[in-house]
């Protein structure tokens, strides 16, 4: 493993062991929550594995938290200890034990200390491993309790299927709070194991430096755009350089977010082939994956279910349908919401567990999502409507450079389809001139009948659109920065 800094470390080395037991000196660890407040680096995966290991349940928290949130995580997991950096423990709730690894493993690294005692009894399979939050789309975060047997199954399904092998680098420039970062990205190569080149931060400049010694790449959408942005920006030779850096990836996945098949193909015109879309969540894990033979991939869609998964779409009338909410079960599945045992028990119906995302199924046998049925499936004019759709078609405008479509309410349409954009450097685009581009492209109830011009779009830390935000930003703001149109 080799981090910004320039610190290396192997498996071996890792003082994982020792983490656990200097953590055992405050008190029985197994069962016992401990929130984990680090930047990307080795000591978040000594703490991070040490704290496992022992027994304990490691609650990893977003690194810009401010203390309010800190303080819900807390009080949500019942934690009263925290491995963390001098930052985030000046925002800790009063009452919360701090420990610093730094200071406190800096004489296990030594080569002359002893080995640790053991921290405590051996976590069994169905010990939670991991309380992870989930974004809190639908009020405050859950925290989703994540089994050792669960990162066992959704880690070696990713192997498998994704031919994970010791002669690969996996270049991480992920955040370390999210089942993407933590699970798919860095458990994925340790079990592998293989090389991690991590980032403490996402930047498309050292991403492209740093990509000729990596063979796999994982990012969100939002990371592919910036990091072609970068690369079309640089000189011929710069270009050629990424190019040929891209095209000799073993591997790049794409996930945590729809991937718009212009983005695809815009990277497709380096690599020579599209970005592996895989489907997951907090809850499930990886469920659905495109092929590792770039030639079997399907822009636009997320591939089938992965080893020891299975995937269902389920109607509105609870039967198997060909466009309906998708049902998942089997051993990478978690084992319920963190005292909250009603949300569990709605979540999950005969063993399967409920996604809210709605999805279709090609001719091929490949998932297509429609959207978060929450947020993505509109209702205008008695019609269904999937934002996602509509976003595809309008990311192909040359004006627009990222787009967001969401329902506002209407007394007349229900959802009022609206199509919030940042554009192009220098480019104008007015309601009427993207309502008349519209037509040659999408049915006349999935046209767009009002647009919002925004700088920036609401984003979480894996480049989301945060499309409640959206909505309220708008209505904060005295509706629309486009007049609606009637037609």
């Amino acid at each position: 493993m080799e981090v910004e800094t320039g610190r290396t470390a192997t498996v071996s080395e890792l003082c994982a062991a020792r983490v656990g037991s200097a953590l055992a000196q405050h008190g029985p660890l197994h069962g016992r929550r401990i929130l984990l407040g680090l930047p990307p680096g080795i000591p978040w995966i000594e703490s991070f594995v040490g704290i496992v290991r022992a027994g304990a349940v490691v609650v990893p928290l977003p690194l810009g938290a401010p203390a309010a949130e800190l303080a819900y995580f807390a009080s949500d997991s019942g934690a009263t200890l925290a491995v963390a950096d001098e930052e985030r423990a000046a925002k800790m709730p009063a009452g919360m034990e701090v420990i610093d690894p730094e200071e406190t493993l800096s004489s296990f690294r030594k080569p002359t200390s002893s080995a640790p005692a053991p921290a405590g009894p051996t976590p069994s399979a169905d010990d939670v491993a991991m309380l992870l939050y989930t974004s809190g789309t639908t009020g405050k975060p859950k925290g989703a309790r994540i089994t050792h047997a669960n990162l066992a199954a959704q880690t070696a399904a990713l192997r498998e299927a994704w031919g994970m092998r010791a002669s690969d680098t996996l270049l991480h420039a992920l955040p370390m709070h999210h089942l993407h970062g933590i699970v798919v990205a860095m458990l994925t190569a340790l079990t592998t194991p293989c090389r991690v080149r991590m980032l403490s931060k996402f930047d498309a400049a050292r991403v492209i430096e740093e990509l000729p010694r990596s063979t796999v790449l994982m990012a969100v959408p939002t990371m592919y755009q910036r990091i072609l942005d970068a690369a079309d920006a640089l000189d011929v030779p710069a270009r050629q350089a990424f190019a040929t850096a891209a095209r000799s990836l073993r591997l790049a996945t794409s996930g945590s977010a729809a991937l718009p098949v212009v983005l695809a193909e815009r990277w497709r015109s380096y690599a020579r082939a599209i970005p592996l879309e895989r489907y997951g969540m907090t809850e499930i894990g990886m469920a659905l994956s495109n092929p590792l033979d770039p030639s079997g991939r399907r822009a636009g869609t997320v591939g089938r279910p992965l080893p020891s998964v299975e995937v269902r779409i389920v109607g509105e009338d609870g039967a198997p349908a060909e466009s309906g909410e998708l049902w998942v079960r089997g051993p990478s599945v978690f084992a319920g919401y963190h005292e909250r045992d009603e949300a569990t028990r709605e979540a999950f119906k005969e063993g399967w567990f409920m996604t809210g995302d709605v999805a279709t199924r090609d001719e091929a046998g490949s998932f297509r999502l429609l959207g978060r049925s929450s947020v993505d499936i509109l209702k205008s004019g008695g019609e269904k409507v999937s934002a996602l759709e509509i976003e595809e078609s309008l990311l192909e405008h040359a004006a627009i450079r990222e787009v967001a479509v969401v329902g506002l309410p209407d007394a007349e349409w229900g959802d009022r389809v609206t199509a919030a954009v940042v554009l192009a450097p220098g480019s104008v685009l007015g309601i009427a001139e993207l309502r008349a581009w519209c037509k040659d492209r999408l049915a006349p109830y999935k046209v767009p009948r009002s647009l919002v011009i925004l700088e920036a779009l609401p984003r979480n830390a894996m480049g989301k659109v945060e499309k409640k935000v959206l909505v309220e930003t708008i209505s904060r703001n005295g509706g629309l920065a486009r007049a609606p149109t009637r037609s």
